[in-house]
């Protein structure tokens, strides 16, 4: 089965990953063990392993002792050096975004809301919560605030497939020049574990986001929470050259990494 020209273990590997990028393996699927790859190329285990390890460095595959070889998800890169919505991330990524409206309803802006969109404290303003998917796991839980006005332009709209982004841009000529980000540590509360499906107080990553348009002006306050073990944020800076170290290092990539879905444990 294995031809002239190349390394048997490339001819392996070559092999695998065709069929997991042909779907023949799903993520989180088992792969053939090394004895039955073995025995199905008539190489050695060492022959195999080297085959196996190939396409564990390129990210396709992961290990787990005593049980073998499984597909992984592909992990990618979106960079947040850009002002995106949760769709164009994923789209960016090359996931299959989807998302749930839970709630769309006006509401008593609570006094941390109020403070940040610059009204008053108990004054209304529009609240949205949506589960957000990829590829049909839960990856993140948004909770959105917008003053009235700007929570007015979304009634009647498809949230469930449309950007924030787009309808304010696109549709109302409001654009979205400036965000502030915070990110921090939180502990899932018994209402956003359920929804993501991890354990009450599981660690989560929390973005705080504002998004402002021209005159400084915050469009909507945002809280989403992303599961620790779909996601993580990589920060690459850049020193100039005869750059002094007070001066400081612009950011030149900020990327969440989307990683692959594996179980939860308890």
């Amino acid at each position: 089965m294995l031809k002239t020209g190349r390394s048997r273990h490339e001819q392996i590997s070559a092999w695998l990953r065709e069929q997991i990028q042909e779907g023949l393996y799903q993520p989180d699927e088992q792969l053939p063990s090394e004895s039955r790859l073995g025995e199905k190329f008539k190489v050695s285990r060492i022959t195999v392993r080297r085959a196996l390890q190939t396409l564990d460095s390129e990210g396709l595959l992961y290990r787990r002792q005593g049980l073998g070889s499984f597909v992984k998800e592909t992990r990618v890169s979106q960079a947040l050096v850009r002002l995106t919505d949760f769709m164009e991330d994923m789209q960016q990524a090359g996931l299959e975004a989807s998302s749930r409206v839970l709630h769309f309803e006006p509401e008593d802006a609570p006094p941390d809301v109020a403070a940040v969109l610059g009204t008053e404290p108990g004054k209304k303003v529009v609240r949205l919560d949506r589960l957000r998917l990829g590829d049909g796991g839960p990856i993140a839980f948004d909770r959105t605030w917008l003053p009235s006005f700007y929570g007015s332009l979304l009634e009647g709209r498809d949230l469930a497939h449309e950007t924030l982004y787009h309808i304010f841009e696109a549709d109302h000529g409001i654009p979205v020049v400036r965000g502030r980000f915070r990110i921090e540590a939180v502990s899932a509360d018994a209402d956003v574990a359920r929804l993501l499906d991890v354990p009450q107080q599981r660690a989560l990553l929390l973005v705080e986001r504002r998004s402002f348009t021209i005159s400084d002006r915050c469009v909507y306050f945002q809280r989403r929470y992303y599961r620790c073990d779909r996601v993580a944020y990589e920060l690459e800076l850049e020193r100039k050259p005869h750059q002094s170290p007070e001066a400081g290092m612009p950011i030149q990539e900020f990327e969440p990494v989307f990683k692959p879905r594996g179980p939860v444990d308890d």
